[in-house]
Order: C-alpha cells, then sequence, then structure tokens
C-alpha cells in the first residue's frame, strides 16, 4: 500500500472489506470515517466537522487532542512501553495510589483490565472468590460489556444472541421501568430486591451488580434513597454491592463518581472510559481493602496478559491530572445545570418529548408519541421511521450522538462550551421539528 492518505471513501471501503463493526449487520452499516479530532469535535478527510454529542462513547471527557495526556503517551512509550504483569513499575504505583485517594471510602486496592467489560467480567470473579457463594443478581435495564460473563450480566437485547451463557445470574426489578415517565418509588424497588433475595436464598447471593447511573439503556437516575437501601440490603445479608462506574465514572455525574452523590460506599467499584478519557484502553476493578486483604493468604486467580499496562496507567494519571487542574469535574456539574435548561426547554417546545432526564454532563431525550400514555416514539429494542428521520437529520448537519430506540443521548465531554452546547441543541431542536406531526393530538 503506498503511503498516501487514504480517501474517506477508500477508508470506508477498505474498513468495511476486512474488519467487523459491532452490533450490526455488516451490510448495513454506514460509519463516519474519521481522521482527527479536537476539543468537541471530530473531522473527516475531506472536512466535514462534527460536534461530538456522545464523547463517543461516553468516554473521551477530557475531550479530543489533549496535550498533555498526548505527550505522557509519548514519554511512556518511549521510556517502558510494555512491562508484564508480574512485575512493579512507577506508573501501576502512583495510578494505585492516586485511585486510593478519589474512590469512596476505603477502596484503595485495584486489578487493572482492559476495559470495563473485562473490569466487571473479573468483578464477579473476586465477589464468588471472597464469599464462596454462586449468584449474582443484576437488572434488566443495564449493560455490562461485551464480553461471556459481562454479557450475561447484561439486561438489554443483546444478550439474547450470546444465551445460554455462565449459570448463576438472577434479574431483579429495575427502579426505571421501560416506558414510563418517572421511576418506581424507592419503597416499592427495594421490597422488589428483598423478594428476589428471599426467593433465591440470601446464603447463596454473591453479589448485586448495578450501573450506579443506567447508560445506554435510557440515562436512569436513582432517586434518592434507592442506592442506600441497596447498601443496607447488602450488609443485612452479607451480599457484596458492586456499582458498575464505567460511565458514570471520572466526572461524567459532575462528581469523581456516581456513587458519590448517594455517599455510598460499594464493595467493589468498576471503571473505564474515562480513566484514560479513552485516548488508550484502561479499566480498574476497585476494591475495599477487607476484601483485598482476603487474598493475602488466598491465591487471587485472576489474570490478564495487559494488567497494568505501562502505556494504560500513564495515560490515566495524566488524565486524572487534567481532570484536576483544569476543574473538569466541578465543570461538568456546572455545566450539567446549563444542559438541564436546555432539555427544559425542548419539553417545552416540542410536543414529542415526553421526558429529560440528565445528571452532570450524562443526558438523555425520550421521544413518546403521546406524554399522557408516554407510548414510546419507538418500541424496545426497535426503531420507528421518525427516529430513523432524527437519526439522518443529526448526522446531516454534523452532530454526532447516539439515538438508540426511542431516545437521543446527551452526552457532550466535559471540555464543553455553553456556545458548544448551544449548537448541539440547536441541530436537536431542528430534528424534533420533524418529529412533532406524529404526537398524538
Amino acid at each position: 500500500m503506498s503511503d498516501q492518505a487514504l480517501s474517506a471513501d477508500e477508508i470506508v471501503a477498505l474498513s468495511k472489506k476486512h474488519t467487523m463493526f459491532e452490533w450490526s449487520a455488516q451490510s448495513a452499516v454506514d460509519p463516519i470515517p474519521v481522521s482527527h479530532a479536537k476539543g468537541s469535535y471530530f473531522y473527516t478527510p475531506d472536512g466535514k466537522r462534527y460536534l461530538d454529542f456522545n464523547s463517543q462513547l461516553m468516554s473521551v471527557n477530557a475531550g479530543h487532542g489533549d496535550p498533555r495526556i498526548i505527550k505522557a503517551i509519548q514519554e511512556q512509550a518511549a521510556k517502558l512501553a510494555y512491562a508484564n504483569p508480574f512485575m512493579a513499575h512507577e506508573p501501576r504505583a502512583r495510578l494505585g495510589k492516586k485511585l486510593a485517594e478519589l474512590c469512596p471510602g476505603d477502596i484503595d486496592a485495584f486489578f487493572f483490565t482492559n476495559g470495563g467489560a473485562e473490569a466487571n467480567e473479573n468483578a464477579i470473579k473476586i465477589a464468588r472468590m471472597y464469599t464462596g457463594r454462586s449468584k449474582i443478581l443484576a437488572r434488566y435495564r443495564s449493560y455490562h460489556g461485551g464480553t461471556a460473563a459481562a454479557m450475561a450480566l447484561t439486561g438489554d437485547p443483546r444478550r439474547w444472541a450470546a444465551e445460554p451463557s455462565i449459570p448463576g445470574v438472577v434479574r431483579f426489578p429495575d427502579f426505571h421501568k421501560w416506558a414510563r415517565k418517572d421511576p418506581e418509588p424507592v419503597s416499592e424497588s427495594l421490597r422488589d430486591v428483598e423478594e428476589v433475595i428471599m426467593f433465591e436464598g440470601a446464603k447463596n447471593i454473591a453479589a448485586i451488580l448495578v450501573e450506579t447511573v443506567v447508560g445506554t439503556n435510557g440515562i436512569l437516575i436513582p432517586p434518592d434513597g434507592y442506592m442506600q437501601g441497596l447498601r443496607a440490603i447488602c450488609d443485612k445479608h452479607g451480599i457484596l454491592l458492586i456499582c458498575d462506574e464505567v460511565m458514570a465514572g471520572f466526572g461524567r455525574t459532575g462528581k469523581w463518581f456516581a456513587v458519590d452523590h448517594w455517599k455510598v460506599t460499594p464493595d467493589i467499584l468498576t471503571m473505564a472510559k474515562g480513566l484514560t478519557s479513552s485516548y488508550v484502553p484502561l479499566g480498574a476493578v476497585g476494591l475495599r481493602r477487607r476484601i483485598a486483604d482476603h487474598f493475602d493468604k488466598n491465591v487471587f486467580f485472576a489474570g490478564l496478559t495487559y494488567n497494568s499496562h505501562p502505556m494504560g496507567c500513564a495515560t490515566a494519571l495524566a488524565t486524572i491530572g487534567v481532570y484536576e487542574q483544569d476543574g473538569l469535574i466541578e465543570r461538568a456539574a456546572k455545566m450539567g445545570e446549563s444542559m438541564k435548561r436546555h432539555h427544559q426547554a425542548l419539553y417545552e417546545k416540542h410536543p414529542c418529548v415526553g421526558a429529560t432526564r440528565s445528571i452532570g454532563l450524562f443526558g438523555m431525550v425520550e421521544l413518546v408519541r403521546d406524554r399522557k400514555t408516554f407510548e414510546p416514539m419507538a418500541p424496545y429494542n426497535g426503531t420507528s421511521d421518525e427516529m430513523k428521520a432524527v437519526h439522518a437529520h443529526l448526522k446531516e448537519k454534523g452532530l454526532y450522538t447516539f439515538v438508540r430506540w426511542n431516545g437521543i443521548m446527551t452526552n457532550p465531554p466535559l471540555t464543553v462550551t455553553e456556545e458548544e452546547l448551544a449548537e448541539g441543541f440547536a441541530i436537536i431542536d431542528s430534528a424534533l421539528s420533524l418529529v412533532d406531526k406524529s404526537v398524538k393530538a
């Protein structure tokens, strides 16, 4: 192949011919060719600019192309690109110490993985080893990753093709039901959890695994009291609480971790994505001290070739440094208030908007055909002509975000400006005007 840069069409054609795209029939994929990115924008080889309103996969929290993170990657590559996980090196040492300072409560020991799915895989493995129990409780409106166990833990329809999968996963009711505007009353949700525990046998349950704030299944924010209630239930029955903060962590909700909003310390905390702002792959499993101490004399049966990868650890340290130097966690909270105002304006203007939800810069606009019945604009695990039109309009106008089922995600980088927020919401506003006519009178 020549050294001449590929055109946009060549990039797409070769990628479709020789590589596989996820969660899609390959003949239907229509990827955006990307050449470079900076701040809140990325660009195609032929110069089209997109406002990244989803931080790619809710992950480029520090924005694209931060020179401080790039410099750290370059310097680490030149000094030590790889060391096997039986060795210790400075980035590993420093990152463990830093995360211990940032994580809630006494979470101060970490097992580093390649990403979020592997973090969740190892979290349940650790829970089973520590408790000697086998069952894991998880919810339907959840996504925990694409690997075997993480897919089994996932509730949404992406798990269907992977079934039957690992044994021992038990579903419990969601705190926010599908096609409902509001979450269930906290007392009812917690009573449902207790009932499942009764039927399954508390002494058989190793852990309850939840996304603290549910991501791709709707940006579902637990009402006050729910997380505290789960913590109390777990304590009562000797069950571990695992919080998946792969999406919600590192400032996305306006706190370092979403659990910080409810002052809850889980037994195990999983993270990835914003840990390195996705500049390189890295995930982590955070453990409370008593769980880590269990493995002082008991073998820790877990391992990965790229555990504690020097490049990942160095990148994470630089990324956390950017969050701190630029006050991005606090900025996400402040900009989140601005995003709420944009959401409210859409709700007041467009009858197709059934609900909006956000916490920090983690947001969602949910479209309905009827506000009274809350009939979704697209069915569960499906789409509609209206949602396809929304997706096409956003893409044409240069706004990149997820349009999934009846929802539009609003998850810009934590560096987003007021002007960029206004630009993105103006495009969404114009798209919703196409859909209002489908609302039932």
